[in-house]
């Protein structure tokens, strides 16, 4: 995880200091991008224990649309449990807006069966995007999305994917966005695609 390793050296040597909603303060760097070849192997944290039945829940629990934490509940995982109401629901995040976006003629719009056919039936479009930042539902979101944008793109039958983050705790935050990282992993599966790179940009933040 040179990467990785590489970033937090260069948020502390460069990284400016600034306050924030919080009342914490943070020190932070704007554009940073890491890319990694998933070729290569799969690209983890290994300088901290990781939590791994929390990253692969928390993903599945977005791929199948769901908002409330009743399933991550039942699977023992409790990091949304402080953002949820007390009926654990969440508003329209992340699941909410990958699955079901509200379409203007009243319907819904699957922003990841979309990707996947796109993927499949039209490799070379420069569309394949899904979007968690929906300006006209965020503010009823429990929280919001921090990795709020991805974007495939296939060439020569490998799946790469670039993804945007507006805010990134690099201690915490972006150890878990391993979950994030098998995306690219699961599609390659469904689409029939050798992995490519996975590229990320995050907005660091050290508290």
């Amino acid at each position: 995880m040179k990467q990785y390793l590489d970033l937090l050296n260069h948020v502390m040597e460069k990284g400016s200091d600034r306050g924030d909603r919080t009342g914490t303060g943070t020190r932070s760097v704007f554009g940073y991008q890491m890319r990694f070849d998933l070729q290569e192997g799969f690209p983890v944290t290994t300088t901290k224990k990781l939590h791994l039945r929390s990253i692969i829940h928390e993903l599945l629990w977005f791929l199948k649309g769901e908002t409330n934490i009743g399933y991550l509940k039942e699977n023992g995982v409790s990091i949304w449990d402080e953002w949820a109401d007390e009926n654990g629901d969440l508003g329209p995040v992340y699941g909410a807006q990958w699955r079901s976006w509200p379409a203007p003629d009243g319907g819904h719009i699957d922003q990841i069966a979309n990707l996947v056919k796109g993927i499949v039936n039209n490799p070379n479009s420069r569309r394949h995007i899904v979007s968690a930042w929906n300006p006209a539902e965020v503010d009823q979101m429990a929280l919001p999305p921090c990795h709020c944008l991805f974007q495939f793109y296939v060439a020569d039958g490998k799946l790469s994917c670039q993804l945007y983050q507006r805010s990134a705790d690099i201690f915490l935050g972006v150890c878990f966005f391993s979950g994030i990282k098998h995306v690219p992993l699961v599609l390659s599966n469904w689409c029939k695609k050798v992995f490519g790179n996975f590229g990320m940009v995050p907005v660091p933040l050290v508290a």
